[in-house]
Formats: structure tokens, sequence, C-alpha cells
């Protein structure tokens, strides 16, 4: 009964900074300037993660929970398929229009695919997705069928890839969210706190695929340094900012670059090499009991009430906030949505000439705002 249902439910204790701590330093938006975005392409487009745009500047190009990845050839062409993920896709069995984002689709996703984190590799323009079902795969200039670069490591099958980044040297960071849960079960990698999510990287000249980081709770979106020094990286569960060193004397360490207000997906440079991250918002003093008592959780979420419900008890109110950082952690923006004008969830925001693209996992559209 309740959320968790029959399945084997074994909450753990949360590395996370405590409530007081993050909320009492945070940052507002009393101008609720995120909520002055224009809703695009309304009932077009069917949870678009990640958003991502050519060397010749078309798109955006995103992925959709139906299995595809589209872009935007202008008013007079509008949206075209550019890319699958698996030759199991056909529109009879993956399309599903605005209902996509729904549970209707879950069901379809491991066939159709849900490609999430998008990267183009500028020179040649090859496009690198990673999505949740079938791990990295690569599609070039011209689209159709993504050719699979990694499915497994050591063995294993990835089972939740999630974001990607691209190094200079052609190496492909990536993560795998869970060993556990796949992405339609992902609310249990959250409400369990479990930790068997990592990062991963995958060397072209040798095809193979290595483990960078592992222990990780709900690994999310990816990006690298400017100068390629260290990798961002967000763990959902934790709300927090993570930095991995690459480079000099911090190598192979990991620190922690922010600790946030809400649950964090994908994380994006700028051109001055500031970030840029998506936070589905915001913690409560309700949810702290529930994250350092894993017996009340056991508890809780057996409880024969529907999880919106419950939800609403811990006083959980989904809504957005966009803020952006320096790479030591320092906060140089913060935007919010509080009353859900323009999205509740928010997967990625991406700062084009003048422009922020706002992308959504749980949305029909996109959000743009001028921005500075």
């Amino acid at each position: 009964m309740g959320p968790v249902g029959e399945h084997e439910f074994r909450p753990v204790i949360n590395d996370i900074a405590p409530y007081k701590q993050v909320m009492g330093n945070w940052p507002r938006d009393n101008l609720s300037r995120l909520g002055n975005g224009k809703l695009e392409f309304a009932d077009q487009v069917f949870g678009p993660e990640s958003l991502e745009f050519d060397s010749l500047g078309r798109g955006p190009y995103t992925g959709l929970a139906d299995g595809r990845i589209v872009r935007w050839m202008g008013e007079d062409v509008g949206w075209e398929t550019f890319a699958t993920v698996t030759t199991n896709w056909s529109e009879e069995a993956c399309s599903r229009g605005i209902d996509s984002t729904t549970s209707k689709q879950w069901k379809h996703e491991k066939r159709c695919g849900r490609p999430l984190g998008l990267r183009f590799e500028k020179e040649r323009d090859n496009l690198y997705i990673a999505d949740a079902y079938y791990g990295l795969l690569v599609v070039g200039p011209e689209g159709g069928l993504a050719t699979p670069l990694a499915t497994h490591v050591e063995g294993e099958p990835i089972l939740f890839a999630n974001d990607l980044d691209i190094h200079t040297n052609g190496s492909i960071f990536f993560t795998d969210t869970s060993k556990r849960y796949n992405r339609v079960n992902h609310f249990f990698i959250m409400l369990e706190g479990e930790s068997t999510g990592r990062i991963l990287r995958y060397d072209p000249p040798t095809k193979t695929t290595h483990v960078v980081l592992d222990g990780l709770a709900f690994p999310n979106g990816v990006q690298l340094s400017s100068d390629q020094t260290f990798l961002l990286f967000t763990e959902t569960t934790n709300c927090r900012l993570m930095k991995y060193w690459l480079e000099g004397p911090k190598k192979g360490t990991m620190e922690i670059v922010a600790n946030l207000p809400g649950f964090p997906d994908n994380v994006r440079i700028n051109d001055k090499g500031q970030y840029w991250v998506a936070i589905d918002c915001c913690r409560t003093a309700a949810q702290e009991i529930l994250i350092r008592n894993p017996w009340i959780r056991r508890v809780y979420f057996r409880l024969p009430i529907r999880m919106s419900i419950l939800a609403r008890l811990m006083g959980m109110r989904m809504y957005t906030v966009v803020s952006l950082f320096d790479e030591n952690g320092e906060i140089l923006e913060v935007l919010e949505d509080p009353k859900g004008v323009v999205m509740k969830l928010v997967s990625e925001v991406k700062e084009v000439q003048g422009k922020l693209w706002i992308g959504t996992v749980a949305h029909n559209h996109i959000a743009t705002l001028p921005y500075p």
C-alpha cells in the first residue's frame, strides 16, 4: 500500500546539508523574474529535457519523451524529427502527443527510448546523446538512427544514462544515475536516498568505458570547466553541486561547490565561464525529518495515500528556481517562478545570445527569458 507498494523499500540517511543552514542563507528573487518568461512551442514538444544548437546556429534540438530527438527549422517548416535512438521506434508504438509526459508513456519508454542530455561536438557537428535506456549514443549532422557507443561498463548494464559533456581530448563524461533503478522508477532513488550512481567516461580511440566516480546519490547533470581542469556535476538527492578535479594538485579529489535549496537537474556553462543550474524547488523542514530518520520514511511512504498528498503534507510545492554560479560556488544570480507560471519543473537552462532557453522533462513546452 502507498507509493512504495510491495517494493523492497530500503531508505538510508542522506549526506545533505542541514535545512536551516541552506535555506537561511539562500537569496530570493522577490520580483519572481522567471515568471516573466515566454512559453514557446506549447504542445509541440513533449518533455524537452535538454536543449542544443549546432555550429550553424540551428535549433534548438531537443530530446522528447516519445523517444525522438527533434529540431526547430523555423516558422515555415516547424519541428522535424532529427534522430531516434533505436530501431524499435515507430509512430504507432511510441507517439502519444501531449500524453507522452504522463504515465501513459511509462510502459513504452524502454522500447522507444528517452533521450535526456544532448551535446554537440562542434568540429564535426556530431550530436552525442545520453538516453535513459540505450546509454551513450552519437548521430551525425544528417541525423537518422543514432549509433550506440556505451551500453555496459565493467560487464554491467548502464541502467540510467542521464547527461554528458565532451572533453577537448574527445573523451565523453556521462552520468549513470543508478545501478538499481531506471528512469521510470527514479522516485525510488530519491525516496530511498540510495547511492549507487556513477560518473562514467567513454574513450573513442579505444571504444572503452570506465568508472570515474561511484557511490553517488542521483548524479544528474555534468559540465566541464572552460579549461577542462574540473568537472561539475549535480547530486539531485543530496541537493548539491559538486566538483571533481581532473587536473592540477587536487586531481582525483571531489568537493562541494554549493548546497542548494532544492533538487538540481542539469548544469550548463555560459560564455563567461559561469554555470547555470536548474533547480526544482524547494526543501522543507518536514522533509528534513524524513531525511534524517529512514525508519520514519519506511512507514510514511507505506501509508495508503497518494504521493502527491504525502508531498503536500510535507509542505512541498514544486516550482522552478534557476541559479548562476561561478566556479567557486559564489551565487551570481537567482531567478524564481514561485507561482509556476512558466514551469513547475525545470531540467536545464542554456544561455544563448542574450536569451535563456529553459527545458523541462515534465511539461510540453520550452520557456525563454531575455538575459541579462
